[in-house]
């Protein structure tokens, strides 16, 4: 089945459909109140659809059985606009719901939605890009007002391990081998050292970007408005263009 996700008339709703084009389910997720639009996605985790909607009215996850699309539980969340989609990973020994925004950094149980800890004024109000993790760290950009890259342990300790100010606001970021690599909107590329923040390297790839990096096989593929896709290998001595499609 294919899940989709849209606003519509201040409220947000999710619909499952069949291969063939069939509605099987559409359930109303809750109002929104529309600052710059909605734009999280769904996530799959087990039987569940996972939707974030962080609004100026007050924001919410929920999950929904992916077969009935029954609601299975609602965890209220602050009311700020925020618009990331939440993403799943296992870290420090569970699977985690992480979100950045809303003036933290956040964690909640997929299971049932109950929060795991948070980390008041690890990010900034507004948030675009998911969260990306790797070695016990989770990773998020943003935003507005603050500009901002943070780095926090995602044990539950509260430890902000390393900030800068690079702002990456709507592309999310990149893990691969232990070294974060990001390009912000206005086109600059970062490749920093993913346990310190240490910047390996910047370089101004040109254009406007919205897309998020993509790794495939061995290299980092990076498209920007204007059509322009850089095939780039992902290495922390300097910036490698492979090449430039059109």
């Amino acid at each position: 089945r294919v899940l989709s996700l849209f606003m519509n008339d201040a409220t947000v709703h999710l619909t499952a459909l069949s291969l063939e084009g069939d509605v099987l389910w559409q359930k109303k997720v809750g109002d929104f109140k529309s600052h710059w639009g909605y734009s999280a996605s769904p996530i799959l985790y087990q039987d569940l659809v996972l939707v974030a909607a962080d609004h100026a009215n007050g924001g919410y996850i929920k999950a929904f059985d992916r077969r009935s699309g029954k609601e299975v539980w609602r965890q209220d969340r602050p009311q700020s606009p925020n618009y990331p989609s939440p993403v799943v990973c296992n870290v420090a020994g569970s699977d985690q719901i992480i979100l950045a925004g809303c003036d933290m950094l956040a964690a909640y149980d997929p299971a049932n939605g109950k929060p795991l800890w948070k980390v008041q004024g690890a990010t900034t109000e507004e948030c675009v890009g998911s969260v990306v993790v790797d070695g016990g760290l989770a990773f998020a950009s943003g935003g507005y007002p603050k500009k901002e890259t943070v780095a926090v342990r995602a044990d539950g300790s509260g430890e902000v391990v390393w900030r800068n100010e690079v702002q990456v606001y709507v592309p999310s970021m990149l893990t691969h081998e232990n070294y974060l690599y990001a390009v912000t909107d206005k086109g600059e590329a970062y490749c920093f050292e993913a346990a310190t923040g240490k910047e390996m390297w910047r370089e101004r790839l040109g254009g406007v970007f919205n897309s998020s990096p993509v790794l495939a096989g061995r290299h980092l593929f990076i498209t920007n408005q204007q059509g322009v896709t850089f095939v780039i290998e992902p290495n922390p001595g300097k910036l490698v263009v492979v090449a430039k499609n059109q």
